[in-house]
């Protein structure tokens, strides 16, 4: 069996009005296990009880790649919340097309034929072959496969920047409801594009906290998401705050002396806070036997 771990990211920019994006790896996971079976059935199971055809597609772009026939039994366990704006497909994506990878090779007793980029892009495929990205969301699978900031051009698969981000106290305010990023507004959230071009420079330039804070904001308004989340955590001390992915959730940076303030400024709305940290680890084997 192998088992592989894959988190999922936050938002620093939503790539979804101009093509270029960023994300940040948060330490929130998806575990696939994978075990090669006789026959030729590929079989999947989710924790959360989730539909598996994304797992399905990703097992059978992987065996197609090697042009094996072979029964697969997958398993996925998850502290990452499903469609909540925090990579949760991109993660499962990940995780099974690693895992499976690396089952076959060693089964197989073969050389890979994917290696970490090729694994990550097959992976985005099977995404895209799902239904459940509009974009094919590279930049938050970069950013669950290398861990860190990842600063991406979508459109052309291109990784700009990646980079560890050390320190960093992360809260995530999460709703009691699910927003699946395939039912998003697109129309919406491309007009704002200009906006949103403003604030992918300042990732550029570094300045994350501004770029992920505008961002938010931004796509708050075309989502019709409750801005007042963000900007109470911004009053409570966050050194950023916004929405993450397409919603719902919303993410926060603070000092972790003052994380207590703003999980108190979001007391009043329904649902939960989780306290996390960046990933810097990215997709990694956590078992082989």
């Amino acid at each position: 069996m192998i088992k592989v771990r894959s988190p999922g990211s936050a938002t620093i920019i939503n790539a979804i009005s101009t093509g270029c994006g960023s994300a940040f790896g948060i330490q929130l996971y998806i575990d696939a296990e994978v075990q090669l079976k006789s026959g030729s059935n590929i079989k999947c199971y989710s924790d959360q009880h989730v539909d598996t055809t994304l797992m399905e597609i990703c097992a059978k772009n992987v065996l197609k790649k090697y042009q094996i026939i072979t029964g697969v039994e997958i398993h996925t366990m998850s502290t990452l919340p499903v469609a909540s704006g925090l990579s949760s497909s991109s993660a499962v994506s990940n995780a099974v097309t690693m895992a499976l990878n690396e089952a076959l090779v060693e089964e197989n007793g073969i050389n890979s034929l994917l290696d970490n980029a090729s694994i990550l892009n097959l992976a985005v495929n099977s995404s895209l072959e799902a239904g459940v990205t509009i974009t094919g969301a590279f930049d938050d699978a970069s950013a669950s496969f290398y861990g860190g900031i990842s600063v991406t051009n979508n459109l052309k698969r291109r990784i700009i920047r990646n980079e560890k981000w050390n320190g960093q106290n992360i809260l995530i305010y999460m709703p009691d409801k699910k927003s699946p990023t395939a039912e998003a507004d697109v129309a919406r959230m491309k007009l704002l594009a200009p906006w949103v071009k403003l604030a992918f420079r300042e990732v550029l330039k570094g300045n994350i906290y501004h770029a992920l804070t505008l961002n938010g904001l931004l796509y708050c308004s075309a989502l019709r998401f409750n801005p007042d989340i963000a900007l109470d955590a911004l009053q409570a001390g966050a050194s950023a705050a916004g929405l993450s992915g397409t919603g719902p959730s919303f993410v926060a940076i603070a000092d972790a002396k003052i994380s207590h303030k703003v999980v108190e400024a979001w007391d009043s709305y329904p649902g939960r806070v989780i306290e996390t940290k960046v990933d810097n680890q990215g997709t990694q084997v956590i078992l082989g036997e």
